[in-house]
């Protein structure tokens, strides 16, 4: 749902049940157009029971348009900060994680001693104070101590009293008397932020702070892939330092897996098996935001991860030396009449291509065994055999 906030627009990203922390994402992402990075990052959040305000400095209302319509010119602030974790506060729990991106990292920093709750902070791509961001500023307005900045094709007119905010030694201060935990993830290839910048901001950190460093990444982490690895670290970072397994919810009874809409209007479902989260969603081409893998995907999966556990675990019982094994799956529907070993000649089949691969100095012998006990794994047996679905109401009270 998107919310009207101080510094523009903003969108409030839900867990599946009651969310067991929350978290303020503070971003320049909109500076480049459309970027994946923000809804990766937060969902990877809400996919393990945050609530995620995503506040963007370069996406706000432009003058007479709507929330959330990108302007040419927006100002960034640490009031802004401030004013989206106060009003996050008042419809969740009061947020426990600041993640910042860009500008909006050294920001979340800067507004750190205006936050005591909040118990750990991620930064991405976050210069370490107001210095590396002037000397990005055009010589005559560097001189006049501000101006508008161009990242990509988007712009920020930085303020005199926004650069004294962040300047070095407010920075330096606000992480030195920080108690919580850091996380600090940095593109080396990065046009605007440095590496350097990003171990400045490690140094400054008043416990042992976590740097990772995207390879090949850029600053807007515009492609998926550099997307998707800097969520996977972020939530799995953030469920240890702020949302614990034990804070979650229930774990499911075993055998029972619970599937419910992400968003509203959108296709992604959120997944939850035992203690495990997932995610499922459709391609963009389908209608989807391509922000979990597709129902036929997990079901793909979940025939290979069961080919794989059960090939292992025959080698082991015989003592084979199977050092690894990888199994590839392609699925397609295909016509009956084409499909030699179908039972069916009429209409249309699903086919289920698997490519099983067996590391190893194993005999030939050995390898043929294996990979006919690859066909007798439980998933396998299932899918060729008849299942009986029964859908019913669920009368169950609902949240």
């Amino acid at each position: 749902m998107s919310v009207a906030l101080p510094a523009g627009g903003g969108r409030l990203e839900l867990p599946a049940g009651v969310p067991v922390a929350s978290a303020v994402l503070v971003s320049c992402f909109a500076c480049l157009g459309h970027s994946p990075g923000p809804e990766r990052l937060a969902r990877a959040l809400a996919s393990r029971g945050f609530a995620v305000l995503r506040l963007d400095f370069t996406q706000g209302p432009a003058p007479g348009g709507p929330a959330g319509e990108a302007r040419p010119d927006t100002v960034p602030s640490v009031d802004a900060v401030v004013a989206a974790s106060a009003w996050l506060a008042t419809r969740a729990p009061a947020p426990r994680l600041l993640v910042g991106h860009s500008l909006g990292g050294t920001a979340v920093v800067a507004a750190l001693p205006r936050l005591p709750d909040v118990a750990a902070v991620a930064l991405v791509n976050a210069p370490s104070g107001d210095r590396e961001v002037r000397g990005l500023l055009p010589p005559g307005e560097r001189d006049a101590e501000e101006g508008v900045l161009e990242l990509g094709p988007g712009r920020l007119r930085l303020r005199r009293d926004f650069l004294a905010a962040i300047d070095g030694a407010a920075v330096e201060g606000a992480l030195g008397g920080f108690p919580g935990a850091l996380l600090v993830m940095q593109a080396p290839g990065d046009r605007y932020v440095t590496l350097e910048s990003a171990r400045t901001l490690v140094a400054h950190a008043r416990r042992p702070a976590s740097l990772v460093v995207l390879d090949g990444a850029d600053h807007f982490l515009s492609r998926p892939e550099d997307a998707a690895c800097a969520a996977d670290l972020l939530g799995a970072w953030a469920a240890r330092h702020v949302a614990p397994v034990h804070g979650r919810e229930a774990p499911l009874a075993e055998g029972q897996v619970e599937v419910r809409e992400a968003a509203e209007g959108g296709l992604a479902q959120d997944i939850r098996v035992g203690s495990h989260r997932l995610r499922a969603d459709e391609p963009l081409t389908l209608g989807g935001r391509d922000s979990g893998p597709t129902p036929y995907g997990l079901l793909a999966a979940a025939l290979g991860a069961c080919t794989a556990m059960t090939v292992r675990m025959y080698a082991e019982r015989h003592g084979w030396p199977l050092t690894r094994v990888r199994v590839r799956l392609a699925h397609d529907t295909v016509h009956a009449k084409d499909c030699a070993e179908c039972e069916s000649r009429v209409g249309r089949v699903d086919r289920l291509e698997r490519f099983v691969r067996l590391e190893g100095p194993l005999t030939d012998e050995q390898r043929a065994r294996l990979l006919h006990v690859a066909d007798l794994c439980p998933v396998h047996r299932t899918l060729e055999s008849k299942v009986d679905v029964r859908t019913r109401w669920d009368d169950s009270s609902t949240e």
